[in-house]
């Protein structure tokens, strides 16, 4: 199969939607795994994805999005948590490899999510470094709760949804290319047991 690539926001988007059924139907192309795209790609890499997703053993995005060596530019943290090293990779895969796309990559049943709803009921949060990763997904249960929210899910889809709104706001570098029309920030939820996304948030693509 011919390399795509997508060169536009739109076009990246459309390239994984299409990867995804691929992935779902079983009918995978395996795109750009052979010894000529190891030789293509030694010298350099264009992206043209910055997938930022949860660490989740289950959410490997290349398999995920049928997609294969260069196109995508991974960036993972349990619970899609962003620090300051998360927004540096992500404007390094935009502003200097010209990745069109950013996307935030959630999924039902989320561990740090549900670990963060149980310690806003006043559970005990873990020990360790793992508590300040659940300590910075609670502001998304909190806002998903004041929403009327009630369940695991639907915390998923609030964290998503400020994940892509922080990465915007917090980074001027993204904001600009974002507002110039070069690059887009969408978040997909991913469902474990089917394979599907579902489109949850957006910055710079149409409905």
């Amino acid at each position: 199969m011919p390399d795509l690539s997508p060169s536009s926001p739109a076009e990246a988007y459309a390239a994984l939607l299409q990867g995804n059924a691929r992935f779902v139907s079983g009918d995978r192309l395996h795109p750009n795994q052979d010894a000529d795209r190891r030789s293509e790609l030694a010298p350099r890499q264009h992206p043209f994805a910055v997938l930022f997703g949860c660490s989740d053993s289950r959410l490997a995005a290349e398999i995920i999005f049928d997609r294969g060596l260069g196109d995508l530019f991974v960036v993972r943290t349990a619970g899609h948590v962003a620090g300051a090293e998360v927004l540096g990779s992500v404007e390094y895969g935009v502003n200097v490899l010209g990745a069109p796309l950013v996307v935030v990559l959630g999924h039902d049943s989320c561990g740090a999510v549900t670990a963060a709803a149980e310690a806003e009921r006043g559970g005990a949060a873990p020990a360790g470094y793992l508590g300040d990763v659940v300590e910075r997904v609670i502001p998304s249960v909190l806002a998903a709760r004041a929403l009327g929210r009630t369940e695991i899910d639907q915390f998923v889809d609030e964290h998503i949804r400020r994940s892509v709104d922080g990465l915007v706001s917090r980074s001027a570098l993204l904001a600009n290319e974002v507002a110039a029309g070069r690059c887009a920030v969408v978040g997909l939820s991913y469902r474990l047991a089917g394979g599907t996304v579902k489109r949850v948030a957006a910055h710079g693509l149409p409905e």
